[in-house]
């Protein structure tokens, strides 16, 4: 299986970039292939108007390295972890412009839209974070917003990894040791448990099966 880890901080060092490195060492230990992808080193701007910019063959106009990106790492990939700091309660604006940018693709004035989508279905998705604040609900406005991403792309939500730190590097100090869960996670990422159950969805009536 293929992961693409986005790490959306600007500080390259910084403490969710920390705790991306380690979901990807362990995406690596488990025998699956991960690429590493530093959102300031593919995203110089912001979604535009698509009806104003695109160009005559239907492809996104702006120069950066978010096509790439896209249609090389993200499509790919069997699963997406994405790791950001908590800016005002809220994801970073480079990931919140990586989400925006995947718009120019599924548009219908996209020419090969309906294959994009395909190729954006059912994906396992991952949450990295890192935030000085530990109140309980610091992260839920990002949370719920990946798991809308999931819902709406019919993917599966795995789960989340949150580190305590305000100065850089300060997370790996973090008493709960957030950076050997970030491992675990990768470790784990393909073969974890997750469920999102409907009213119909079939049930066994035990998650870990019958006891010894």
């Amino acid at each position: 299986m293929k992961a693409m880890i986005l790490s959306s901080s600007p500080r390259r060092t910084g403490n969710s970039a920390i705790l991306a490195r380690a979901v990807a060492e362990g995406v690596r230990d488990s025998g699956h292939e991960c690429d590493f992808v530093v959102a300031d080193d593919v995203l110089t701007d912001f979604l535009k108007d698509c009806r104003v910019c695109r160009r005559a063959d239907g492809s996104c106009s702006i120069e950066d390295g978010f096509a790439a990106a896209f249609f090389e790492n993200y499509l790919p990939s069997q699963g997406f972890i994405v790791a950001s700091p908590i800016y005002w309660y809220g994801m970073s604006a480079q990931l919140k412009a990586f989400f925006d940018r995947m718009f120019c693709y599924i548009a219908a004035s996209y020419p090969q839209s309906s294959s994009v989508v395909a190729r954006m279905l059912s994906k396992r998705i991952g949450l990295v974070l890192s935030s000085e604040e530990t109140f309980p609900t610091v992260s839920a406005g990002i949370v719920q917003q990946i798991q809308e991403f999931s819902r709406y792309t019919r993917s599966t939500f795995v789960g989340t990894v949150h580190g305590y730190g305000n100065s850089r590097g300060e997370v790996a100090r973090d008493p709960r040791d957030p950076v050997a869960s970030a491992y675990r996670f990768g470790r784990d990422f393909f073969s974890a448990h997750a469920t999102d159950y409907q009213i119909d969805t079939p049930r066994s009536g035990r998650v870990w099966g019958p006891a010894a």
